[in-house]
């Protein structure tokens, strides 16, 4: 269900205009040295949702640097809106598809990338738009770095199961899997949709992928 339009869509994105990155003018190649982090890390979450997640790490991690991608304006202004309020200074946001994202990011300058409940196109013929497909993979590729990681986390099985085999297909080196992520030790921060999920009793699937450190 789409979310309904909010009220002073506009002018409330205009108040936290600070956090967000217009495309056209993102700084390709310098997104850490521009936002007064260089040395650290770039980490990307692609569907970012209400910016629970990646606010909640950008606050653990001050010397990186995190980029949330929402293409929906309603719920982008949500995720601007809490990191704007909490104060965060290490997150910035684009409000962009993520096909455009090669043209955002210089090969070779992500370290990290996030994949968080994405929607799991059910239908065969849709698979193309699932953000973990082979087509999205080869666009994230050209970005991420050698020994870069892709983070899947989802509570829809088949989808979890398309995304590793896509990312073991692609060449990528499964380094975690769970399918009870809650039943295991790992520090973990939740998203929105996994405290709904959770709550439910719906176990929560996630996937480590790492990128071959070299062409060899």
């Amino acid at each position: 269900m789409r979310m309904r339009k909010k009220k002073h869509l506009a002018s409330r994105t205009e108040r936290c205009k600070a956090l967000l990155i217009d495309t056209a003018s993102a700084p390709r190649g310098s997104w850490l040295s521009s936002c007064g982090k260089a040395g650290g890390e770039l980490h990307l979450e692609i569907g970012c949702g209400k910016g629970r997640f990646l606010s909640e790490h950008a606050l653990r991690a001050p010397d990186s640097l995190f980029v949330g991608v929402e293409r929906e304006p309603n719920v982008l202004l949500l995720a601007l809106e809490r990191a704007t309020n909490a104060a965060v200074p290490n997150i910035r946001f684009l409000g962009t598809d993520a096909r455009l994202l090669p043209d955002v990011f210089a090969e070779q300058e992500v370290d990290r990338i996030y994949l968080n409940f994405s929607d799991p196109w059910p239908a065969t013929n849709r698979a193309k738009r699932r953000l973990t497909h082979r087509g999205f993979l080869a666009a994230y590729d050209r970005f991420l770095k050698p020994g870069g990681e892709v983070w899947v986390k989802t509570d829809n099985q088949k989808l979890f199961e398309f995304s590793v085999c896509e990312l073991s297909q692609f060449g990528y080196t499964i380094m975690e899997l769970t399918y009870d992520l809650h039943a295991t030790e790992t520090d973990n921060i939740m998203t929105e949709y996994e405290e709904r999920f959770t709550a439910q009793g719906m176990p929560i699937h996630r996937c480590v992928a790492r990128k071959p450190a070299s062409a060899d």
